[in-house]
């Protein structure tokens, strides 16, 4: 819950930047969603502020939040399709579909909260003990939660609703 209260205020700032830059011309685009690498060099140099990290620390976690809002993309693209799925099977009355379409949907829930504690778990591996006793006394939403690093609400953006739940 609190990694989607982060990830809301960054996609939040960042849609608001886009806005700002745009210029009226007579016809109107959405502004692309920010890509994965965005997203970790969004929040790396807030991390390193926090938690005074190394240069080091530094690329390892650019590396690992990269990977992860990789993995979410992904998977929020096919919980999407899923929910697509889901939609269809209740409108058409279709147990088997419904079922299949939820089995597909917890499944993907699974592999986004593993994506998500597996980063948590390397980010927080990657720091001194100072940085680790830092980190946990922050209580950053959407960096671990409740359950610790990586713990519910994780690491990145992804999640039983995709992007912006």
């Amino acid at each position: 819950m609190k990694r989607h209260i982060l990830q809301a205020a960054l996609v939040t700032a960042l849609a608001a930047s886009f806005l700002c830059a745009q210029t009226t011309t007579g016809t109107t685009t959405a502004p692309a969603p920010p890509t994965p690498a965005q997203i970790a060099a969004n929040l790396v140099p807030r991390l390193t502020t926090l938690l005074d990290l190394t240069g080091a620390q530094q690329v390892s976690a650019t590396t690992i939040f990269t990977t992860d809002e990789t993995m979410d993309a992904s998977l929020a693209t096919q919980m999407q399709a899923a929910q697509t799925a889901l939609q269809t099977a209740v409108l058409g009355n279709s147990a088997s579909g419904i079922k299949t379409a939820a089995t597909t949907i917890g499944s993907l829930t699974t592999s986004q909260v593993t994506a998500d504690a597996t980063a948590g778990a390397a980010f927080y591996a990657i720091l001194t003990a100072d940085q680790q006793t830092k980190y946990a006394a922050l209580q950053l939403p959407g960096l671990g939660g409740s359950g610790g690093p990586g713990g519910p609400g994780g690491l990145g953006h992804g999640g039983p609703g995709g992007p912006g739940h």
